[in-house]
């Protein structure tokens, strides 16, 4: 197995810059794995492929507006990108221009002063929040330090982080949010939520469709190719998450009651086959899966290649993903490798829409 067998040729305009409006209105390609035959609908169709016992899991992690826009004393441009917080006043970032370990910078928001933490009466502070480069991380990344909790001047001093592909602004930064949003933490947004309407998820409760969250936070890694020739030996991003005891729960009775557990994304799939890969005693289900599945919390690391055997994830709804990416390698893993090339060749034929704001597969 090479990375190079995980490429294909996509055309630029098959990238998606825009969201499609209304949200479920995004086309969707069903795949059966057992046949390889592809059907074409729209994502509002997705109840007609549903069933009362089925169980649907959803991200609910909710992208920070962790673009941050800086200036040096001097007067510099400095542009941060926040990963992973560290502690209160500590966050590992990006950062573009050049900036040497000790120097400070000076955020820029859109108002010309930053509310104070401890200002109550809603003043502006008369200094500027500022930060700090503390340490020199891989690449890039570093370790900064801001001079207050940087959380309360968010929604002043940041944007969302669009990924690199999409080269349109966005209007509304709510498009880059799932409708079920709740945890904040992500650098990235889980994409196959973003097809999801209120009107649609209560159409699929009262068809008999269960709900389910984890949360997942997303990391930009997400969208990194891997370079290695064998992908055997690429060191897969770390990723906070969490699957709660109700979640637990729920997929058991699913699986006890024989219904089908549905990932809506990459990231929930990496939770629950995270969740469930643990060295927990497990009892023997059926050939396929085990139970019981328990709560989770924590960071996971898991790496689905073509040959992993999924232990919870029946079915799963998914965007159209990067070539050589990890992404493409754990679609491929549940589908297989050439299925999954071949369905987005004909992906490619039929003009759909490709990565973050494209269009949708759902997996069976």
């Amino acid at each position: 197995m090479q990375t190079s067998d995980f490429d294909y040729n996509l055309p630029e305009t098959s990238i998606a810059q825009t969201p499609s409006e209304p949200r479920d209105s995004s086309r969707l390609l069903i795949l059966r794995r057992d046949s390889g035959d592809v059907e074409h609908r729209v994502f509002h169709d997705l109840d007609v492929f549903l069933r009362p016992d089925d169980l649907l899991v959803l991200n609910q992690t909710r992208v920070i507006p962790a673009r941050i826009f800086a200036h040096k004393e001097t007067g510099g441009k400095v542009e941060l990108l926040l990963l992973r917080r560290r502690d209160e006043l500590t966050w590992e970032a990006l950062v573009g221009g050049k900036v040497r370990v000790g120097k400070k910078v000076i955020l820029e928001s859109e108002v010309s002063g930053l509310r104070s933490a401890s200002a109550r009466s809603g003043d502006f502070a008369a200094q500027p929040l500022r930060a700090e480069i503390i340490e020199a991380l891989e690449g890039s990344e570093r370790l900064i330090k801001f001079s207050e909790p940087i959380e309360p001047y968010l929604s002043n001093v940041g944007n969302i982080p669009l990924p690199p592909y999409i080269h349109e602004k966005l209007s509304d930064p709510e498009r880059y949010q799932t409708v079920f949003s709740r945890d904040v933490g992500s650098a990235a947004a889980p994409t196959a939520g973003l097809h999801f309407t209120p009107q649609l998820l209560d159409r699929l409760k009262a068809k008999g469709v269960k709900i389910a969250y984890v949360t997942l936070h997303v990391g930009l890694d997400t969208f990194a190719p891997v370079t290695e020739d064998d992908p055997a030996e690429h060191k897969i991003h770390t990723e906070w998450c969490e699957l709660p005891q109700q979640t637990a729960d729920l997929i058991n009775q699913t699986k006890q009651a024989g219904g089908r557990v549905i990932a809506v994304g990459t990231t929930s799939v990496r939770t629950l086959e995270s969740a469930a890969s643990r060295p927990t005693p497990y009892v023997l289900h059926d050939t396929n899966h085990q139970l019981p599945i328990t709560a989770f919390t924590g960071a996971t690391s898991i790496f689905i290649l073509p040959g992993y055997q999924f232990k919870v994830v029946d079915a799963m709804i998914t965007n159209f993903h990067l070539p050589k990416s990890t992404l493409i390698m754990l679609v491929s893993a549940f589908a297989g490798r050439e299925k999954i090339l071949q369905t987005y060749e004909t992906a490619i034929k039929e003009g759909y829409r490709f990565y973050s704001f494209g269009d949708a597969m759902f997996i069976v």
